[in-house]
């Protein structure tokens, strides 16, 4: 497998703190290698002095390359800015907080030299990830993987290597609500797996909150899959099936003379009704707001500045 070449794209977002220390610990690994390289740190609108620091590593080293994106676009558009500017014959990907760890490196590109075209990462829990972190993430890659028609690997990161040609494959993908595990594993190609163990963040907070993830969950699913609007359809289905046996009952009722006493139930069943429709209507309308964003045709991101060596 060529490599000549190596990228590594690092989207960053408030790591004003975590960017001296990843870089260390980067160059300690790149240095050993005998092939080129390029480090591309994309700054995702931080509020911090995170390209500030980016910076200052741009002019201490030709290889360090920065670019700051006009607003917080999120870190899957990050990560795709940083993939096109990307030159390498093998890219890896990895978070700016060095929980993905550096010295994994090595093992990603060797399981590429065995011929996978792309090497997904799978993260190891410890005693220090949450009861609640570790349970919604399996619950999470369990509902995907049965909603989608793609299998998306569980316990995945965007910590992984790509091949030249697959990265192209992939950013020939123009979609703006992106799940880009989701789309990694749509694209084919051979895939192999490493496993690793988690750091502890470094430093600072993570910017990924329960909101954030929520989010990312519903764009995983509506981006992968359609069955959620197939399963609308079902319900829709059972609920009017059991709602017109209901009607007959109580028309069959009226006619005998039989008194139905049943506000209660009649009520429990209103309320359930309005739910379920309340729920399809905002499924549809998940799908409808997907369509209306990918009509915009807006670009994807908007560069406010970047170094000098950006290629």
């Amino acid at each position: 497998m060529k490599l000549s070449k190596l990228s590594i794209v690092v989207p960053c977002y408030n790591e004003e703190s975590n960017i001296e220390e990843l870089f260390n610990e980067l160059k300690k690994v790149i240095d050993s290698f005998d092939y080129a390289y390029e480090v591309i740190f994309v700054d995702d609108g931080s509020k911090d002095g995170t390209y500030k620091e980016i910076e200052k590593k741009s002019t201490q080293y030709d290889f360090v390359q920065g670019i700051s994106l006009s607003r917080n676009f999120g870190h899957q558009i990050a990560l795709l800015a940083g993939l096109e500017n990307s030159t390498g014959d093998v890219i890896i990907t990895l978070d700016g907080d060095l929980q993905h760890p550096p010295q994994v490196i090595p093992e990603l590109i060797q399981k590429y030299k065995e011929g996978y075209d792309i090497v997904n990462t799978r993260r190891i829990d410890d005693a220090s990830t949450s009861f609640f972190k570790k349970k919604t993430s399996k619950l999470f890659y369990i509902f995907i993987n049965k909603l989608s028609d793609t299998k998306v690997e569980p316990f995945g990161a965007d910590f992984r290597l790509m091949s030249r040609e697959t990265v192209d494959a992939f950013l020939s993908i123009k979609e703006h609500d992106r799940f880009t595990r989701g789309l990694v594993s749509w694209i084919g190609f051979d895939q192999g797996v490493v496993e690793y163990k988690a750091n502890p963040r470094f430093s600072g907070k993570s910017s990924y909150t329960f909101k954030k993830m929520f989010k990312l969950a519903i764009n995983g699913i509506t981006s992968m899959s359609s069955k959620p609007l197939r399963i609308s359809l079902y319900l829709g289905l059972i609920f009017f099936i059991t709602g017109l046996v209901y009607a007959i009952f109580i028309l069959y009722n009226y006619f005998v003379g039989v008194n139905v006493e049943g506000w209660t139930s009649i009520l429990i069943t209103i309320l359930i009704l309005g739910g379920i429709q309340l729920l399809i209507s905002s499924i549809i309308g998940e799908y409808v707001s997907r369509i209306f964003n990918e009509t915009k045709a807006r670009p994807l991101y908007l560069v406010k500045k970047q170094t000098d060596n950006v290629s």
